[in-house]
């Protein structure tokens, strides 16, 4: 990939993504019958901005798409479709500019123990880290600011001799390691005890306004989206479905998939009230992305689903946000021209 030098006036949106997509081709044998080549539509369409001093998360269930999304802005991985945007500028695919990249943006990735070699230890991770992106900082001084003090303690120890929540602070020093201006935590916490996942949260949050980074925080838990973003999309079989900022989309949830979701979340204050404020919300399964649904796709399991949401797939439609900023959802129940035609349920 080739990226352009950084204007000496950096605008406030580090990384972006515009129409972002990704599919993977399936085995040969599932071809269809003319012969086609099948695939799953892992991401669709998806558009955001990761700016500078902020948290933005991206909610959802297992195989939305969340992940892929990551490892779309990690470069991990060629996009089908869509651009990456760095201060504005399009990334493009080649080895030369690829160590580059890395400098700007780095990934922590959901499993720490996974993530670190085993047979090295945490000197070895940091200061290759820190050789490879010619960085004069010291391994000493990436463990203070993970909170591993005194770092004399934990420079020698190797991966096993550590809990999770000080592997992942290894993980995330090794990150800094290179100076990044964007973070992308793949669920950071979930392989953590719950006991210590709020500390990590916490660290993450305070790199964040101390280093001014930009952070895209990938769960599958809304209720720690709202503890700790200051923007929330919520992402449903590859799209992204609503979005705003943390307290517009957790205590206003506009979307019927996001009031599902809140509404199953364990929350001892929970926002929504009782779960049966979303009604029949959570019936049927996600779908196929390899034959996805027409229009919508959350209208199969959607209790307000109008013939227009099969027909046709939703733009993003602004949301009432009570002053909190700006709200929108992809659903055809915010669209005044179909407000006064709702049909009865699909199916009914």
């Amino acid at each position: 990939m080739t990226v352009t030098d950084r204007p000496a006036a950096a605008t406030d949106t580090v990384l972006a993504a515009v129409g972002l997509t990704k599919h993977f081709p399936i085995r040969r044998r599932l071809r269809t019958l003319f012969g086609q080549r099948r695939a799953v539509h892992a991401v669709e369409g998806v558009d955001l901005a990761l700016r500078r001093g902020r948290v933005t998360a991206m909610v959802g269930e297992s195989g939305s798409g969340k992940s892929t999304v990551a490892r779309l802005l990690a470069q991990l991985v060629p996009q089908t479709s869509g651009e990456v945007l760095l201060h504005g500028s399009p990334v493009r695919a080649s080895r030369r500019g690829f160590r580059a990249y890395c400098r700007r943006v780095q990934m922590v990735f959901q499993d720490p123990f996974a993530s670190l070699n085993p047979v090295h230890t945490v000197r070895y991770h940091l200061t290759r880290a820190l050789r490879i992106h010619h960085s004069d900082v010291s391994p000493e001084e990436l463990l203070t600011r993970v909170a591993l003090t005194p770092p004399e303690r934990f420079l020698p120890k190797f991966p096993h001799e550590l809990s999770g929540g000080q592997r992942q602070r290894v993980a995330i020093a090794r990150a800094l390691a290179a100076g990044p201006e964007a973070l992308l935590a793949d669920e950071p916490v979930s392989m953590l005890d719950v006991s210590i996942r709020l500390g990590v949260l916490n660290l993450l949050r305070d790199l964040r306004d101390r280093l001014d980074l930009a952070i895209l925080y990938i769960t599958h838990d809304i209720a720690s989206a709202r503890y700790f973003a200051d923007e929330v999309l919520v992402m449903y079989a590859g799209q992204v479905v609503e979005g705003g900022g943390g307290e517009a989309v957790t205590q206003h949830a506009a979307h019927p998939y996001t009031q599902l979701l809140i509404a199953s979340a364990p929350d001892p204050d929970r926002i929504l009230g009782d779960a049966s404020d979303v009604k029949d919300g959570g019936t049927g399964e996600p779908p196929s992305l390899i034959d996805p649904p027409s229009g919508c796709r959350f209208h199969p399991r959607c209790p307000h689903a109008m013939p227009r949401c099969v027909a046709e797939a939703p733009p993003r439609l602004p949301v009432e946000s009570n002053g909190e900023g700006p709200h929108w959802a992809a659903c055809w129940l915010y669209d005044t021209r179909t407000a006064a035609e709702q049909a009865p349920e699909v199916g009914a």
